[in-house]
């Protein structure tokens, strides 16, 4: 899988840890004006760990082209 579609399939992964979030708290329909900042950080929170656990499948299975995501983890 290339860098390209690797990151679509990860920002995919994280907009579904997101959506599913906000379904779970009964928040799917509302305007995203309406969420609280603590809703915010949650929905920050579940993007950023569904991104964490692709890259690190993603270091994983090709360490030879995870050089960025290696750093981007480590730093």
């Amino acid at each position: 899988m290339t860098g390209e579609a690797w990151q679509a399939q990860v920002t995919g992964e994280a907009a579904r840890a997101v959506g599913a979030w906000l379904e779970a708290r009964g928040r799917l329909h509302k305007p995203i004006a309406s969420l609280t900042r603590s809703d915010l950080e949650a929905i920050a929170t579940a993007a950023i760990s569904r991104f964490v656990v692709k890259a690190s499948e993603r270091i994983q299975a090709r360490p030879e082209d995870s050089e960025d995501l290696i750093r981007l983890l480590l730093a």
